[in-house]
């Protein structure tokens, strides 16, 4: 019998969305040869084949650099500068020499790559429509509300407070959870660290006196949010009629990425869809939406989406930080004045789960629907 993935053979809508559900490393396994219909974006909306202003060219970007030990001595003040330029221009940078060992970050990539190997059965066991859910495996970007599917499957797991979240994650494979520990602890310092060069960046920093310089500013991001996303992206046979994200932005602070060596990354920049060279051993970094609200719009979160490849899968793991889930996010009062009005309603993470319930998260969507207007 003929492979029931085939979707010019399959005329039970029913059945197609059983396996559809199921995410794209099933399908995969199931011997799939054509993009389903379900994935098959308007032309328009394709990589390859849409607006040529937008998609002209297949250009790749050198994202800023910035070099995490220049916070620590005498060139702070370049960096800073550095920073905030990166954070206004681009909304997005690279991040090395940032102090994460590779026993930390190369057993992540392992374990992730290793979780979406595992039989189904066993993936499935975490598969949830609850997005509150402390682990969640699920396929496409929302596939409750997608009208058309992405080409990815997720593993989403909430890391604050560890302790009361570890539990619920997957045992297997047996060694994810302590891999999955490490390296959120290791991607929160880094987060904090960044976020206090941030405040700086804005002016906003505030400083004790005295031997030991302590922020005081930084004392509203600990304990904060914390989701670890790791992302497969399998091999598509036809990759100019899907995507492997569609264009959105991140809702929270900052996010960390990732990436292991193969492109897939793009970010609009100056009108035109670009993508990301991978930097050996650094982070793709970030400006979330409530980074956004915070800074009152001076620094702004940019859409980007993946691309898919026919010759190799692709992992990353995103690390998305912001405040604690019961805290308001609002425009700090400190860059508000005549020059620069109040631009965003204050919103919360219950807001925002409320709203990707029920909208089509593409573009900027949420962020748009939290603007005051002028």
């Amino acid at each position: 019998m003929g492979s029931i993935l085939e979707s010019s053979t399959i005329e039970n809508e029913e059945i197609e969305n059983q396996y559809l559900q199921k995410g794209v490393r099933h399908l995969c396994e199931r011997g799939l040869t054509r993009v389903p219909s379900k994935y098959i974006l308007p032309i328009n909306e394709r990589p390859n084949l849409g607006d040529t202003r937008v998609n002209a060219g297949n250009l790749n970007l050198k994202l800023p650099v910035i070099d995490f030990t220049q916070f620590q001595g005498s060139d702070r003040c370049q960096a800073i500068h550095s920073l905030e330029k990166a954070c206004r221009e681009f909304g997005f940078f690279q991040l090395v020499n940032h102090g994460i060992k590779d026993d930390v970050i190369l057993p992540m990539v392992d374990v992730s790559r290793r979780f979406f190997e595992l039989a189904f059965d066993e993936r499935a066991k975490y598969m949830s429509k609850d997005m509150a859910s402390p682990a969640r495996y699920g396929t496409s970007f929302n596939q409750s509300n997608d009208k058309v599917f992405c080409w990815r499957d997720f593993l989403k797991l909430s890391c604050q407070p560890l302790e009361d979240t570890v539990p619920y994650w997957p045992s297997s494979p047996e060694d994810l959870r302590e891999a999955v520990v490490n390296y959120s602890k290791s991607t929160n310092f880094l987060y904090l660290m960044l976020m206090e060069a941030i405040l700086e960046s804005l002016g906003l920093e505030e400083t004790t006196e005295g031997a030991e310089r302590k922020s005081r500013s930084i004392e509203e991001f600990e304990d904060g949010s914390q989701l670890i996303v790791a992302n497969c992206y399998p091999a598509c046979p036809e990759p100019d009629l899907t995507l492997g994200m569609p264009p959105h932005s991140d809702y929270g602070l900052l996010t960390l990425l990732l990436q292991d060596e193969v492109e897939g990354l793009q970010i609009q920049h100056e009108g035109r869809w670009v993508t990301v060279e991978p930097l050996p051993n650094s982070f793709v970094v970030n400006v979330g939406d409530h980074l956004e609200i915070f800074s009152n719009g001076r620094y702004k979160s940019v859409l980007h989406r993946v691309l898919v490849n026919s010759c190799k899968s692709r992992i990353s793991v995103a690390s998305l930080h912001s405040l604690p889930f019961n805290s308001m996010v609002r425009p700090s009062p400190k860059l508000i004045d005549q020059a620069n009005p109040l631009r965003y309603k204050d919103t919360d993470f219950a807001t925002f789960l409320r709203f990707v319930s029920s909208h089509n998260m593409n573009t900027k969507t949420f962020l748009e629907s939290r603007k005051l207007t002028s």
